[in-house]
Formats: C-alpha cells, structure tokens, sequence
C-alpha cells in the first residue's frame, strides 16, 4: 500500500466542538492504534496538560473513527495475493465469540468478521465476503482449519493450502490485546456488534500504519510511519 500524503479535507465537521481537531484526531489514534483503554487515553492526554473524560473520547471515537478511515487510501487487489485466514477466541459478555480474520502476505487486513460460531457457515460468511469485496481470487488461500474452510468452497478456482496462517494469527494478536480491556458502547446496542464496529476501524489504522512485511528495515518503517502520520493528519484535519 502507498501511504504517501493523500490531502483530502475532512468530510466531518467539528464545528462546535470545544477541542481542535488535532486533539481530537490524536485521541482517535491512540484508541485505535494502540491497546489502550479509554481511561488510559485520558490519562496520556492528561499528562499533554488536555483535560478530558473518557466519554468524551468514546463519543469522538464513534462519531469520527468509521467516517476517518473511509478516506484512507486502500491497498488495490491483486491475483498474486496470498490470503492468509485464521479466527481468534474472544471473549464477549462471559460468552465465546470467534474473530474471523484475512489478511494478506504483506500483513494488510482485507477483511474481519465477529462472530458466535465457528462452523462451515461462519467459514463461508468470510470468503463470501472477502470476495465480494476483493471482487478477484488470491494466487492461493492459507489456512489452518481445512475442514470449515474446504466445506465453505464457493465454487471459484483457487488453491487452498492447509497451513499455519502467520500473518493472520500476528495480525490477531495484536487485536486481542486491543480488546483486553473493556471497551463500552451505547446501551442498547449489542456488545458483539459494538466489537465489529470497533475492530473495522482498529484494522484500517494498522493497515496504514504497519509497513509491508518485505519492507521492515528500520529505515523503510521509519519512513513509512511518516507518511502515515502526514495521511492520517490530512484526512482528519489535524494537518490545518
């Protein structure tokens, strides 16, 4: 993905909003790139001399967050993609749920899904998903469950490898730690479906921070970081 400076305006208004946008649009970064809490980023604001209630930046994380990394510039599809698939036990309410996670062989998420089963149904969900939204098929499909993804076939031509899914079990991780703590939504709405709005959003900022697999030298990722961060300030209106 190309992360050079994209100077779109934002398409948000925070027009009566008391804090500028580059503090607003700082918060929103440290929610969702990092595994911090919402405490934990009212307490790094805080230590900035920015007073501000974690319900606050909860409201600014669900008003902002899925309209920001809209604008963001999107890695464009290729037949010579590996698609690597895995899910990821989480824990919902005292219940289990499986994230259900693509992501490519440079670490890019293409693709996630939360969901209450793990079965051949919850398989197919995803690779009908991902194909709609790749709108092509990889070079070859990574897994580590054969059984649920071989019986969620849809019938395309495409190798499917049986594997250990690295790049998707990484990719996991750090989600899983995003959501150690707990993350409130708006009474009402279903905690698993607050999760999936949540993790939409937290992939689409790592994608554009986290360099490409191939290009980890320290110099490449410093630069890279750079141009995310100029992309990131242009979109929110930070940048201003």
């Amino acid at each position: 993905m190309d992360n050079s400076a994209e100077m779109n305006s934002p398409t948000l208004s925070y027009k009566n909003h008391r804090f500028p946008p580059q503090i607003i649009a700082r918060a929103i970064w440290l929610y969702f790139r990092f595994p911090l809490s919402l405490r934990l980023v009212e307490e790094m604001l805080l230590e900035r001399g920015i007073v501000v209630s974690c319900e606050t930046i909860r409201r600014w994380s669900r008003k902002f967050g899925a309209a920001d990394v809209k604008q963001l510039r999107r890695r464009k599809p290729s037949r010579k993609d590996i698609w690597h698939l895995d899910e990821v036990v989480i824990s919902i309410g005292g219940r289990k749920h499986w994230l259900w996670r693509a992501v490519d062989q440079d670490g890019y998420v293409l693709d996630e899904i939360v969901q209450a089963r793990r079965d051949t149904n919850a398989a197919k969900r995803l690779l009908v998903r991902l194909l709609k939204k790749q709108a092509l098929m990889p070079k070859r499909i990574v897994t580590d469950k054969p059984r649920s993804y071989g019986a969620a076939k849809t019938g395309r031509d495409a190798r499917c490898r049986t594997s250990i899914a690295q790049g998707s079990e990484r990719s996991g991780g750090e989600f899983s730690r995003a959501t150690s703590k707990t993350r409130t939504d708006d009474a009402g709405i279903s905690i698993c479906r607050g999760l999936q709005r949540f993790v939409a959003v937290f992939s689409a900022v790592r994608n554009l921070f986290v360099a490409p697999q191939q290009k980890r030298s320290a110099l490449a990722t410093h630069i890279h970081r750079i141009r995310a961060m100029a992309q990131w300030k242009a979109v929110t209106g930070a940048a201003v």
